[in-house]
């Protein structure tokens, strides 16, 4: 019988009378195959995408080992283990660094990764050969210690752990270790050898509960609250207490408990302080413990509008004032439950002059704006007297100021007074003309002229805060009312009226003025005086103690000079003309006008 080798470790099976004289040798070479078959061996892979590993008949190989390690290759690699009727087990490392994939027939294979190490087996099947993966589904029951497990996947019911750290190693390089300290203290850290994010991902398919006496969040970057559900929320027990929502991408804080302040509190100086607290029993009513500062320039203040916004309100234009709904109007339309704030102008630059007679129109005024009728009559002429020693100058025009909406003086008509002739020849000076301005209405018209015993008024109610200047005693002299239908009010100005009005004691100092306007004339022993609106009395002679004295004309502080001794004539606006001897020719008086002024 001849030697045969169909065995799964190749082994030579002497047939009878084989091997004369040589049979101890084989025997003992059978024996050392055994002895291989349990024993560590290495060989290298081909780099190639495949190669075979062949037991050899009757002869020493380390394809054989039971521990196989691999090394060499380069690529992915398919290795046919040979023969296919062999039914063995290898332990396989993998040295190389690509995956070795084993197989003996059309059966199942098994891959082993680079670096790792796998206990295989072939059924010796033939053509339909299997290779297994024995460790599977492993149970390992009682104690296991080991120093490191590496593993792709492991299922684990109880781990009892008998170390201090353990390391998890995602790639190369990149770990999260555990590591637990005296006390039971627990560090979790991980690294990434690229200077990367090495995030740590806690993911709970429900609620992710901490619970421990205190927690501390150390972060030498950022802190981030990511809530998909738009809320924080702040809880003590089983009572939601507060959260801030950012639903709708605003950020809302809210006190949940009802009555419940929110409360923001400092440190200033070392001293605990309360700077706001806001009252949610009182609809939010916010109560700050100091002053409350806000980046204001000057010329501007802080104000809520009609929205309830709070903001800067700019400085305005000249002559606003501030209205509740924080806007801004001119002065002359702020009135609130009483009369009109007056805005006297500048009396030195008018913005019209009218020297000749006409019809007044505001133009491209508003109907609301306010104006100023400054009204000044014309001087009287001097006298030209029958005494050679005296001569008296004739008086200033006066003068009337009229204040109020340009709509109510729209279309009016308005007349310019002239001077008086001077006297001639021993005659008196002539009168002066009265600057008039009228107001019609469906109501009935005023008349508005300084110093005429006659004063028509058939308005129901007078323009508001009216200013006359040397009105007569028959206007004046009324206990109830100022002008018929109207009553008085402490905003109306009176001046130089002949008489103060009758009843009027101590009213005179609730807001009403008097002052003299028209100035009276020298000569007849006067000396001119000067008028403060209306024109300056004219210069005159008079005779004291048997001697004849020159008197000075009378000055005004916004109307004309009265005229010079002898015949001067007065300036305009009215001044009262001069007066000469009897056999010379007295000063005439100046003229009126009227001035309009837009406030």
């Amino acid at each position: 019988m001849a030697s045969s080798y169909d065995n799964d470790l190749r082994l030579n099976e002497q047939g009878t009378g084989d091997n004369s004289g040589s049979w101890g040798t084989v025997t003992n070479l059978n024996l050392e195959m055994i002895a291989e078959a349990f024993s560590y061996g290495t060989r290298a892979i081909a780099n190639a995408s495949t190669d075979n590993i062949t037991l050899a008949d009757g002869a020493l190989d380390a394809d054989r080992s039971m521990y196989l390690r691999l090394s060499g290759g380069g690529q992915a690699c398919t290795v046919t283990l040979l023969p296919n009727t062999v039914s063995k087990v290898w332990m396989i490392e993998n040295a190389t660094s690509a995956t070795l994939t084993f197989t003996q027939g059309s059966g199942a294979n098994v891959a082993v990764l680079a670096g790792q190490v796998k206990m295989i087996a072939t059924d010796g099947a033939g053509s339909g050969a299997v290779v297994y993966d024995l460790l599977t589904d492993v149970n390992l029951a009682g104690t296991t210690v080991t120093d490191i497990i590496t593993a792709n996947q492991a299922t684990v019911d109880d781990i009892d752990l008998n170390g201090k750290v353990i390391t998890l190693t995602g790639s190369s390089g990149d770990t999260a270790t555990l590591t637990v300290a005296a006390d039971g203290a627990l560090a979790i850290a991980t690294t990434d050898a690229a200077a990367a994010a090495a995030n740590i991902s806690i993911t709970a398919d429900g609620t992710f509960t901490s619970a421990a006496t205190t927690i501390t969040l150390d972060s030498a970057g950022d802190i981030i609250l990511d809530a998909a559900g738009d809320e924080v929320i702040f809880k003590d027990g089983s009572a939601n207490i507060g959260h801030v929502s950012m639903d709708s991408d605003n950020l809302t804080i809210k006190s949940l408990v009802s009555d419940k302040d929110i409360i923001l509190q400092g440190n200033d100086g070392g001293s605990g302080i309360t700077a706001l607290t806001l009252d949610m029993s009182a609809a939010g009513a916010a109560t700050f413990n100091s002053t409350v500062t806000r980046a204001l320039t000057r010329g501007s203040i802080d104000v809520g509008n009609s929205s309830g916004v709070s903001s800067a309100l700019a400085a305005g234009g000249a002559a606003t004032v501030l209205t509740s709904d924080g806007t801004d109007i001119a002065w002359a339309a702020a009135a609130s439950g009483g009369a009109d704030p007056v805005v006297f102008p500048n009396l030195a630059s008018p913005n019209n002059t009218y020297t000749s007679s006409g019809t007044w129109s505001k133009g491209s005024l508003d109907d609301d704006a306010y104006v100023w009728f400054y009204l000044c009559g014309g001087g009287r002429g001097g006298f030209s007297d029958n005494y050679p020693s005296t001569s008296a100058g004739g008086y200033g025009g006066a003068a009337l100021l009229v204040y109020g909406q340009a709509v109510h003086f729209d279309g009016a008509a308005y007349l310019i007074g002239a001077g008086g002739v001077g006297g001639n020849s021993g005659g008196a000076g002539g009168y002066p003309g009265a600057t008039k301005l009228t107001t019609t209405s469906t109501q009935g018209s005023i008349v508005y002229q300084p110093y005429d015993t006659t004063w028509n008024d058939t308005f129901a109610t007078d323009v508001p805060n009216k200013i006359m200047l040397s009105v007569p005693t028959s206007i004046v002299n009324q206990t109830t009312t100022l002008i018929s239908g109207r009553t008085k009010t402490p905003y109306d100005f009176i001046f130089a009226a002949d008489s103060e009005p009758t009843g009027w004691s101590g009213a005179e100092t609730q807001g009403n003025l008097y002052a003299w306007s028209r100035a009276s004339p020298a000569g007849s022993g006067l000396y001119a005086t000067n008028g403060i609106f209306g024109g300056g009395g004219g210069g005159g002679r008079i005779q004291y103690g048997g001697n004849s004295f020159i008197q000075p004309p009378g000055g005004s502080l916004y109307a004309g000079a009265g005229g010079t001794h002898s015949g001067g004539n007065g300036a305009v606006p009215g001044g009262g003309g001069a007066g000469n001897s009897s056999a010379g020719q007295a000063g005439n008086g100046g003229a009126g006008n009227m001035r309009v002024y837009h406030v």
